[in-house]
């Protein structure tokens, strides 16, 4: 039996972290399960939550004794043969009670586990944060990451506007953003954001100014003017 460890690191209840951890574990259930059907090899989920363990990760962290039930769910993660790790965006990174769990397991637990992440925040601003601040940990537990991270902003799940509920999308029709299988687009798209184009154009509108000012040889940072002489001439 192939089982597999899904981690939630969701703070609120209930969570868009919690709801992306089950879409991209009933997701790999299903790939593996159609990989595995000649040899009929079953695979098993096995859910840990880390909301209901955040005291049992702090006083493991300040004592190095884990209560009954963390070492549980320790050993889930490590007896797992890959596992899902999906975490809320805080501060360019992971949350502290992911982090905090990563903490408390032995420094080879995940050496050459199989790994796909996940990761959640208030818009796609902040799905860089997948690559730059949760992937390198994982890199430096020694975890085969897989390449394709998945992130999804609040947009992805729907969210309250001017006082009234967006309405959940009818099954059967594709909407923005969203594939079939009702997992945000940005899992197809590497992790990245659907809406990037409008972000890259946003900032560029943004910068206008600051190029301006770059070429003129003159830039103000707070109360100071620096400037340097300007670039030769026919140099953008």
């Amino acid at each position: 039996m192939t089982t597999i460890a899904v981690v939630s690191a969701g703070l609120s209840e209930p969570s868009s972290t919690r709801l992306l951890a089950d879409r991209l574990g009933a997701a790999t259930v299903g790939a593996l399960s159609t990989a595995g059907r000649s040899t009929g090899d079953p695979v098993e989920l096995r859910n840990v939550d880390l909301r209901p363990l955040a005291h049992e990760i702090t006083d493991a962290m300040l004592t190095r004794f884990a209560a009954p039930a963390l070492t549980t769910a320790m050993a889930t993660v490590v007896e797992a043969d890959a596992v899902v790790f999906v975490t809320p965006v805080f501060t360019a990174g992971m949350s502290g009670l992911a982090k905090s769990f990563l903490d408390v397991l032995d420094k080879d637990a995940l050496a050459d586990m199989p790994v796909l992440l996940g990761a959640t925040g208030g818009t796609a601003r902040h799905s860089l944060a997948l690559e730059h601040g949760i992937r390198p940990v994982f890199a430096y537990l020694r975890a085969a990451v897989v390449p394709t991270g998945v992130f999804a902003a609040t947009d992805d799940w729907g969210e309250r506007r001017r006082g009234h509920a967006r309405r959940a999308h009818p099954p059967g029709r594709s909407r923005p953003g969203v594939d079939d299988a009702g997992l945000p687009s940005s899992a197809a798209a590497g992790g990245r954001p659907a809406r990037g184009r409008g972000l890259r154009v946003a900032a560029r509108r943004d910068a206008a100014p600051a190029v301006a000012a770059l070429r003129r040889g003159q830039y103000q940072c707070g109360s100071t003017l620096i400037s340097w002489p300007q670039a030769p001439h026919g140099v953008p």
